[in-house]
Order: C-alpha cells, then structure tokens, then sequence
C-alpha cells in the first residue's frame, strides 16, 4: 500500500541523499536559505531544462535574458514594491515570537506559548536593502530584486531592438531573487533566497484575455507533461482583494500539499502598469511601435511565474512513495524519467563483471546522459538507494551477459524486469528519456 509523503519525510530524504542541505550549516546555518547538493542541483536543472522549452512553445518568439540581482531604488520605487511590497507582521509579547498576522489565528493565542497578548500589526517590506559604492556615507541605496519581472521590463525596448521581434513575445528569465520573509517555513517551500522562472508576455491590449487564457491552461499542461499527478493540480481565481497592486486578473495553478492546497504559480494579467510606471519614473518611453497600425502602444503583459524551489519540493512531494515489497518498505521517488537527476544505474551483479558493465556505462556517459555506477553491496540494497533517489532504470550485467550479450534492464516504479541487447542500451534510454 503507497504512503504519501510527509514533510518531514522529504526533508530527512533530502538530507540523506544530499538533495538539498542547510546553508553554512557548520555555522548554525540562516532560516530561509539552502543550498543544493549534487542530485539536487541534477533535478533543478532538469526542471529549469524542461520549463525553457514549455515557454518557447508560444504562438510568437519567446526571448531569454539574465537580469542583475541588485537594482537602484529608483526601479523598485516605479514598479511599487517600496511602497507596496509589505507583509502584516505582528509579535507577540509574551515569548517574543514573530508571525505574519494572515498566517495565524489570533483568537487562538499564540501558537508558542498559548497567550493573547499581541503587539498592533504593522506592515513590514520584505526588501533587502544594501549600499552601493565604496563608503556607506557616499553610497546609493539599492535592493536586492524581490522578482525577476522589473528587469525585463527595464530591458525591454534593449532586447526588442537587439532580437527584431514583434507583438505578440515573451521574455523569459530564470534567476534569483530574495525577500526578507517575516516567518520561512515548510522547507523550500517559502524562503529568503530562492529562484524565480518568469515569462512576460507582451501582446496589444485587445488580445491580453485570449492570451491570460492561452496561459492559464499552457502551465497547467506543462505540469502534467513533467509527471505531476493530474488530480492534485487545480487552477484558483484570485478574489479582487487578493490582487497585486499591478494585476488586473490573476490565477494561480495551485497543488494538494500535505499542508493544503497552495500557490505553486501564478498567471496574472498586468495589463500595461509595468512599462506605464517605467515611463513615467525614467522619463524614456518604452512605448513600443505597431507596424499594423502605424502608431506606437504601450503593450499588456500577461506573466507566469513560478518558484524552482518551490517546483523542486512539489515534485518530490508528488514523487515519494512508500510501499511494501517482499516484506520490507522502500522508498521510491516516482519522478518522470525527463527531470530524474540519474537516468540509469549500471549494476554488475560480482566484481567478476565490472570491467565489462563499466565499458558499457563509460560509453552511455559519453553520449550527455547522466548515469552512475554502482558496485557497493548486494543487488537488493543498490536497488533500494536508486529507487530512493528517483533513478528509473537499473541495468545488470550478470553471468549470462558474456555469451547472451544481453543485459537486465529493470524498472524503478513497477520493478518489472527485462532482457535488452547491450546494443540496445542507449537508444532505449533515449526512447524513455523522451
């Protein structure tokens, strides 16, 4: 019987098999902030990999840049997040514990220590704020980007003139960005450093719902496409008090954690706020030319934008499995063979076959798949580590290999095994790859 995933459960794996790992951790490490080991860096890769190509599949060219991580305050003052960048926070004064006010329940009391003696709730702006230049004194104020949005929007008319696009694009971005959070919690799930994938999609503004819409259901199908379990995926309207200061619309593809049903991304339609903003604080125009029309306009923006970290925990979440076989539990990520760190495993059953299955596997290495070699312990147990780190393919060169030329190939999630010419290795992982 499948036992779905914990929290803890993820984090312990995650630790274990060097998924991911506290920051400077030997120092008592920072709330918020992590860093990613080697099969966790695979995975993030693999999605980052896999969301470039669902953003490219558009009706119209999809660009892609890297925006700095500092800004001047004159950018973060025109897009709104000085002014409207806050969280409620509020402290309770008994044991001094800090809470964000819409995350807790204050009729309860404090969910520390139990009592309702609660400080008034302020509004609290999740910026970082550093100096830029060589004394304090002397220094500009600048931030650190809390989204990777404002510096396309900044480029835009850069990359436009550089890349000869016309309306309807998108500029697409991958990169950090860091809010100060008042409470980080559940893992990756909210953190202070973390990693952004975003679209903005520029359109006329006649054709910005048709494309809100064209979105909307894009990202949900891309999430399908990458393995993630149909019916814990739902798409939310946002009610108009819950809109950004900049949205028009907005709606978020939303998945079944162990937590509740919460954001994974969000699609919102920012009509033309952003380059509006832009004009009137830099005093450039970044009005865009109509070769239809003959005049210039100033576009709408439909964006989607979604964590890697937080994909990167929902995808474990989904994955994980705990199920009893033989009569001993293993634990097995489910994870589609397109984002699996490791695609395949090369297993000589005795030392007596390792030179032969170490050719096999030095060869599928050379062609860009990502594969290990593993030789420590019996079979059973080299078979549970890789079903534990999501690895979907475990080959096994045996006694009968050497005259058969054959090698079993076994998969991770039925564990049904199979007879495949050595020949054969590479294109089947290709195949399954695909």
């Amino acid at each position: 019987m499948a036992t779905d995933a914990t929290l803890d459960k993820i984090v312990s794996l995650c630790k274990r098999r060097g998924f991911v790992y506290q920051s400077a951790d030997i120092y008592g490490g920072l709330t918020g902030i992590y860093d990613f080991g080697h099969l966790g860096t695979l995975l993030k890769e693999n999605l980052r990999y896999e969301w470039r190509k669902s953003v490219s599949h558009a009706p119209g060219k999809t660009l892609f840049m890297e925006g700095a991580l500092i800004g001047p305050s004159a950018l973060w003052k025109a897009s709104g997040h000085i002014e409207n960048f806050h969280d409620p926070m509020i402290d309770c004064y008994e044991c001094k514990h800090r809470y964000r006010e819409d995350d807790i329940n204050l009729e309860k009391g404090c969910p520390h220590c139990g009592k309702k003696n609660w400080s008034p709730v302020r509004q609290f702006n999740m910026m970082f704020k550093t100096h830029v230049g060589a004394t304090e004194e002397q220094a500009s104020i600048a931030y650190l980007r809390p989204e990777t949005a404002q510096a396309i929007f900044a480029n835009v008319k850069n990359m436009i003139s550089t890349n000869r696009v016309k309306l309807p694009f998108g500029i697409a971005q991958i990169g950090k960005a860091f809010r100060n959070e008042i409470t980080p919690k559940q893992f990756l799930f909210r953190m202070r450093e973390f990693e952004q994938m975003e679209l903005e999609w520029f359109c006329k503004q006649e054709n910005a719902q048709k494309f809100f819409e064209y979105w909307k259901k894009a990202r949900l199908e891309f999430y399908y496409s990458i393995g993630i379990t149909k019916n814990k995926l739902r798409l939310r309207p946002h009610e108009e008090n819950e809109l950004a200061h900049y949205s028009t619309a907005c709606t978020d593809v939303e998945y079944e954690y162990p937590f509740g049903w919460k954001e994974l991304e969000g699609i919102a339609h920012r009509g033309n706020f952003d380059l509006t903003q832009h004009t009137k604080f830099s005093g450039k125009d970044l009005s865009l030319y109509d070769e239809a029309t003959k005049s210039s306009i100033v576009p709408d923006v439909v964006e989607c934008s979604v964590g890697a970290d937080r994909l990167f925990l929902t995808v474990l979440f989904d994955a994980y499995k705990e199920e009893e076989i033989d009569g001993e539990t293993r634990v097995v990520l489910n994870l589609s063979p397109k984002i699996a760190p490791i695609k395949a495993a090369f297993l000589p059953l005795t030392k007596k076959q390792r030179k032969p299955m170490f050719e096999l596997f030095e060869k599928i290495q050379k062609l860009g798949i990502i594969v290990q070699f593993d030789e420590s312990g019996s079979i059973g147990k080299r078979y549970r580590r890789n079903d534990e780190i999501g690895t979907p393919y475990c080959f096994t060169y045996d006694f009968d290999s050497e005259n058969d030329k054959k090698v079993t190939v076994r998969d991770r999630t039925t564990t049904k095994q199979e007879r495949i010419d050595i020949n054969n290795i590479a294109s089947f992982l290709q195949e399954k790859i695909k």
